[in-house]
């Protein structure tokens, strides 16, 4: 049961009813409905009415159930707020995709958008994976944002549409690279499969390093190539894709880097990333695109 516990909820919860000591809460960000107690018994849900919203955390009462409890303290908001919390449960979703992830309709439906997001990133450049100035980066993906947000549009009733250019972000502000970004030498804009879009600073010079092995004299660039693969935000996915697109040389590079003449990328590569980059090994591949559900969706109408 304790274990179980670490399967928490987090969520904006608008409440449906009661139903004997428990009340039905249906999660704005996963749109799954939720029988919840309090282990203080009814008194824990004094105050609580059917139209209200609670913004707070849930754990499964017992794995073997679908039975489950508030866990620490809860906000309530009033019948009138739904339009402040349905905001903030899109903005949550938007920063944490995973919070999906129990909503196997809703994560494959993020999964197909994505996958057309990603095709029409490729029709845009010509490929998933581009090595550009910041500047000209900064261009691509406002161009990218804006042709997602004109498609989306394009399917929604004019007063619809029109509420959604006030309210939604904007391709600009979509598209809006971090300022140490900005004075990078490159960037490198990949849209993966999985990963979505993701980019990186200063790939470009590690491209060169990889096309020319001589390269490795210069201490800079084997510095950035160990920061890349130190650093633990950073994804396997640019190593893998440096490696993709000169593989007769990733050897020669990683032979300097970690001063091991043995050292075989075919054999070694993968045991390395994940030594270096476990975290991401252990996570459960979600993609990076976010879907709301049909009642947060009505909520932010």
């Amino acid at each position: 049961m304790l274990l179980g516990w670490q399967d928490v909820v987090d969520g904006c919860f608008e409440v449906r009813q009661f139903d004997g000591d428990a009340v039905l809460l249906h999660n704005l960000i996963d749109d799954l409905v939720y029988r919840v107690h309090s282990n203080m018994g009814p008194k824990g849900f004094a105050g609580v009415r059917a139209g209200m919203f609670l913004v707070g955390r849930i754990v499964p009462l017992h794995p073997a159930t679908d039975v489950w409890m508030l866990s620490g303290t809860h906000t309530r908001f009033p019948k009138s707020a739904r339009r402040q919390v349905a905001v903030a449960a899109a903005q949550q979703l938007t920063a944490h995709p995973e919070l999906l992830r129990r909503n196997s309709a809703l994560l494959q439906k993020a999964w197909e958008i994505q996958a057309d997001y990603r095709t029409d990133f490729i029709d845009q450049v010509g490929a998933d994976l581009v090595v550009l100035p910041p500047a000209e980066a900064q261009d691509t993906l406002r161009e990218h944002y804006h042709r997602q947000r004109q498609r989306a549009l394009a399917g929604l009733d004019a007063k619809t549409a029109k509420q959604k250019r006030k309210t939604g972000p904007t391709a600009e502000q979509l598209a809006q690279l971090p300022e140490e970004m900005l004075t990078a030498d490159s960037i490198g804009l990949i849209y993966d499969e999985v990963e979505g879009l993701n980019h990186y600073r200063d790939f470009g010079r590690l491209d060169e390093l990889f096309a020319d092995p001589g390269l490795v004299r210069d201490r800079t660039r084997l510095t950035l190539l160990r920061e890349y693969l130190d650093d633990d935000s950073v994804s396997p996915l640019a190593i893998r894709r440096l490696v993709q697109r000169h593989p007769d040389n990733a050897d020669q590079v990683f032979r300097t880097l970690l001063r091991k003449p043995g050292f075989s990328w075919a054999r070694d590569g993968e045991n390395l990333l994940r030594r270096r980059k476990k975290a991401f090994f252990d996570r459960e591949p979600l993609p990076a695109i976010s879907t709301v559900g049909g009642r947060l969706a009505e909520l932010l109408r």
